[in-house]
């Protein structure tokens, strides 16, 4: 087999991207690898890994294979799960406290450290808006997140993120209940959905809960809910 049809095989069965162990593993010594680059054929688009010249990098992809500590999270979790109004400029990522990323990773990144024992609470998979499958944090985790960062984060954003959590159908308010006792903002969400809704007291449901935004909503009214 020629060293572009390994090339072809390597960069379909990887979403586009290959690294240089993958190449040296097929075969393929790193002065040919130079060579594809320099004659055109591949595109450096971080230490190790490349693509296709004509291709489209998806940053969120390529940083996130350069090392398994990386979730996105904050702002970068909002924009993949659609309560954002807008693309962030930097990605947010968060590491577990007892590393750290060089700076060659970190670089246009808006780092968050975490205690190890919380970094993989809330984990979910998501495809990128260029169809890749990157690691962030569910919807519920991320809300948790930015109510604790708030001093990080625009109000404007976080204001955006919690009115459109609110109205969306597929929320899991028993996670998010476990998720704010776990990270202690509990009552700074309570006062944060009813400022938002004008509702007046919140009652986050229980674990397990499947009650809709509408159903907890109409729940609320009842004042034999209204209670811590």
């Amino acid at each position: 087999m020629d060293v572009l049809t390994i090339v072809d095989n390597l960069l379909s069965v990887n979403n586009g991207i290959i690294r240089t162990a993958d190449v040296v593993t097929a075969g393929i010594s790193r002065t040919t690898l130079s060579t594809l680059v320099k004659n055109g054929i591949l595109e450096r688009v971080a230490h190790g890994q490349y693509i296709r010249p004509d291709s489209i990098v998806d940053e969120l992809y390529i940083l996130q294979q350069r090392s398994n500590k990386i979730v996105y999270s904050h702002e970068t979790a909002l924009y993949l799960h659609d309560i954002a109004e807008r693309t962030p400029f930097l990605h947010s990522l968060t590491i577990p406290s007892s590393d750290k990323l060089s700076p060659v990773l970190s670089d246009g990144c808006k780092v968050y450290y975490v205690k190890p024992e919380l970094h993989g609470l809330g984990l979910c998979s998501v495809m990128s808006k260029m169809g890749n499958k990157v690691i962030t944090y569910d919807a519920e985790r991320t809300i948790c997140d930015i109510l604790r960062s708030r001093n990080r984060i625009d109000s404007q954003t976080l204001s955006t993120a919690l009115t459109l959590y609110a109205t969306r159908k597929e929320n899991n308010w028993g996670n998010l209940r476990e998720y704010a006792e776990t990270f202690r903002v509990t009552k700074l969400l309570r006062q944060y959905l009813e400022v938002l809704t004008g509702s007046g007291k919140w009652y986050l449901p229980s674990a397990g809960s499947n009650l809709s935004f509408h159903a907890t909503l109409t729940a609320l009214q009842d004042s034999s809910l209204r209670s811590e």
